[in-house]
């Protein structure tokens, strides 16, 4: 059965939504001079050939962290820009034989990554794209802030599925100063496009991931038992807390030191 092709959609005048069959979304930032795309999710959609149904712009790749479902499609482009930290993350994806064999297929081949920092700033013509590091998912974590736009692209860093439990990710606490490093982030966004979404969310999820993350971390030994239910995943059986009527994140005990 051939696999399902990637939904597409204009979410507004600058930013393109395109969603794959395995549910990892990314985005494509036109400006007046280059166009940024943000992820290239598993790596089966030829995302330049996308990309222009709707600009013939230069177009420039950044990575929000190296997991497979966000750098997949990196072969087809020659270069990407990702924070050094997660570099490590990159051969699990690449080598995976599923990977290998597409790449043969189509004549590809992954490309170098350069290195993306806190700070950086890409001008696209007209929007800003300004990185702001939050480890936690993974060490490297970057999202995107595009200024004009007043829109947070946040990757696995801040969405409404979490996962934690990971053997890279940081621990529960950390993740949550590292979140109160950049709130003044909440002042220059009002919307936020994660790694997962359908279109735009508020920016309020900010501070319910957050607020989710401190009721999980006030929790003691007991309540973590009593109050989480298992959560079973590909690397094995993990806790998940509901946040947000539904929203969750998925952690393990060595994740969270309790009271």
């Amino acid at each position: 059965m051939e696999k399902e092709k990637a939904r597409v959609k204009k979410l507004n005048e600058h930013i393109v939504w395109i969603k794959d069959a395995d549910n990892a979304a990314c985005y494509i930032v036109i400006g007046q001079e280059k166009a940024l795309v943000v992820d290239t999710m598993h790596g089966y959609e030829n995302i330049p050939e996308i990309a222009r149904e709707f600009t013939d712009l230069p177009l420039v790749l950044v990575n929000t962290h190296g997991h497979g479902d966000h750098i997949g499609g990196n072969h087809w482009f020659s270069e990407a820009y990702m924070n050094e930290k997660d570099y490590d993350l990159i051969p699990w994806w690449v080598n995976q034989p599923g990977q290998k064999a597409f790449r043969k297929e189509h004549g590809l081949v992954f490309p170098p990554c350069k290195p993306l920092n806190e700070g950086d700033i890409i001008d696209l013509g007209g929007l800003t794209a300004e990185m702001i590091a939050l480890p936690g998912h993974t060490p490297g974590g970057i999202c995107v802030l595009i200024r004009e736009e007043r829109v947070l692209i946040t990757g696995d860093s801040i969405n409404r599925h979490l996962w934690m439990q990971l053997p890279n990710s940081l621990q529960l606490r950390e993740m949550i100063v590292n979140l109160d490093r950049i709130a003044w982030v909440k002042e220059r966004a009002d919307r936020i496009l994660h790694g997962h979404a359908d279109g735009f969310e508020d920016i309020s999820l900010f501070d319910k991931l957050r607020e989710g993350l401190r009721v999980l971390c006030d929790q003691n030994k007991f309540d973590v038992t009593k109050n989480d239910k298992e959560y079973k995943w590909v690397g094995g059986k993990a806790l998940q807390h509901e946040f947000d009527e539904g929203s969750v994140i998925v952690y393990t005990k060595g994740k969270l030191k309790c009271r």
